[in-house]
């Protein structure tokens, strides 16, 4: 019964963290919009301090993070004209439940509306991970393919997405994230990927 309580109420807290306003602010918006749009979603509610990154934690073994950045994902770079936002990431910490694909998407839906969860549902895939000869060596090793990290890039018409979720040992991922970036940063987050 204990145990029944605690997940309805950590499904109630992940849907009241999840729920709320729409996308006002998305990348490719000057860094101020995008902090105003943080400020005053109910999606996030963030505490004082919190700007362009707010963590959200039910207990240790949940948790939920959006970050805002003016880098683009992947490898730090230099940056042109910086007070833009490049890419924006959602990332899972769940030890009860796991993170799936599924849920990454569901997340992207109830964050950022119906038409950004469209363009990437549509958006072709562009690259998709572990790669067939990884998979390969990891059977012949005889590693277990859950110890791979999976994720895909892919390219919408508004935005470029990538989206990972983390190895697991005991049959369930408990960590992935989704991150929403300008389409003129893939070629670079492919690069960085393949050369993994």
């Amino acid at each position: 019964m204990r145990n029944l309580k605690f997940l309805s109420l950590l499904s109630l807290s992940t849907a009241l963290i999840l729920s709320g306003g729409r996308a006002q602010a998305l990348p490719g918006q000057p860094v101020e919009e995008v902090s105003a749009w943080i400020q005053a979603s109910p999606t996030f509610r963030p505490i004082s301090g919190e700007s362009l990154l707010v963590r959200k934690s039910n207990t240790p073994a949940h948790r939920f993070e959006f970050e805002a950045s003016v880098m683009p994902p992947g490898r730090l770079t230099s940056i042109r004209g910086g007070g833009r936002i490049r890419s924006e990431r959602l990332s899972i910490f769940d030890m009860i439940n796991g993170v799936t694909p599924d849920r990454l998407q569901e997340s992207l839906r109830t964050v950022y509306g119906l038409d950004i969860y469209q363009d990437f549902q549509r958006a072709d895939i562009v690259y998709k991970y572990p790669a067939p000869a990884t998979i390969d060596r990891a059977r012949r090793e005889r590693k277990p393919l859950l110890e791979l990290i999976r994720g895909e890039l892919r390219r919408g018409d508004r935005f470029a997405y990538w989206m990972e979720v983390a190895p697991s040992r005991r049959n369930k991922s408990v960590t992935g994230k989704m991150v929403v970036f300008l389409k003129s940063d893939l070629d670079k987050i492919e690069t960085e990927l393949r050369g993994r």
